[in-house]
């Protein structure tokens, strides 16, 4: 049975970069961390450097495009871990294709990870979190949140949509003590696929040219954070040199 003065921050998409250092910036504050994605054996790194660290973690391997999955995931959170206190979701979906070459599966795909998947987690926490009347949902947003671009079709209204569904939600969700954000992260991040494919653009680490996760997971950790008088919905998040 959960343990009622404990709190949970559940990520969604918590890979090797962003998301496992939203759940370890967490997880240092005393959360515990319910982390997911489609391969659990992936996550057990993440789970064991926050254990070293002194924190607790779980991790589950779940389809967020699956409705019956991400019910179940949420329900064993609540009934057996913690109340969850915090869902991010930071699912990717990043693909490039020319409108010709778009097929519709790889439209209705990138749709189905980057926000159907979205709304089955912002809805199922929002049921978990109204009787409370507390609670932050924060989804993660990119440069595709705000804009389309040659290539982008599918990924960018993928990502449109999942910023339209957190609007709705802050408007409905807020007046009832739900802090529903939507940081956009804009520009490159510390990763071994920016490293490996873009190594001029990586080369301008140490002057602050990308993101690191870490400063990330800062901004994430501060939203959750803020008084309910000055609540920020929607920040934009890039390095000093980022052309905007």
């Amino acid at each position: 049975m959960a343990d009622g003065k404990k709190k949970a921050i559940l990520v969604i998409g918590a890979g090797d970069a962003t998301g496992g250092a939203i759940a370890q910036r967490f997880a240092r504050e005393g959360y515990i961390a319910c982390v997911t994605r489609r391969g659990a054996d992936k996550l057990q790194p993440l789970v064991d450097q926050i254990r070293a660290a002194g924190g607790e973690a779980h991790g589950f391997g779940s389809d967020a495009r699956k409705e019956e999955e991400m019910v179940a995931l949420i329900a064993r959170i609540e009934a057996e871990i913690a109340p969850i206190e915090v869902a991010v979701f930071n699912i990717g979906a990043n693909v490039r294709f020319g409108i010709t070459e778009t097929t519709s599966r790889v439209y209705f795909k990138v749709w189905e990870m980057a926000c159907f998947a979205g709304f089955l987690m912002g809805r199922e926490a929002a049921k978990v979190m109204l009787p409370r009347g507390r609670g932050t949902i924060l989804f993660t947003g990119a440069t595709a949140s705000l804009r389309g671009r040659e290539g982008f079709a599918a990924f960018a209204g993928a990502k449109h949509a999942l910023r339209a569904l957190a609007q709705s939600m802050a408007r409905e969700l807020w007046p009832q003590g739900i802090h529903v954000a939507h940081p956009v992260i804009d520009g490159a991040i510390d990763t071994e696929f920016i490293r490996s494919n873009f190594p001029e653009r990586y080369a301008t680490k140490e002057q602050g040219g990308i993101v690191s996760p870490e400063s990330i997971a800062e901004a994430y950790w501060q939203l959750h954070k803020q008084p309910r008088d000055a609540w920020t919905h929607e920040t934009e998040i890039r390095p000093w040199m980022e052309t905007w």
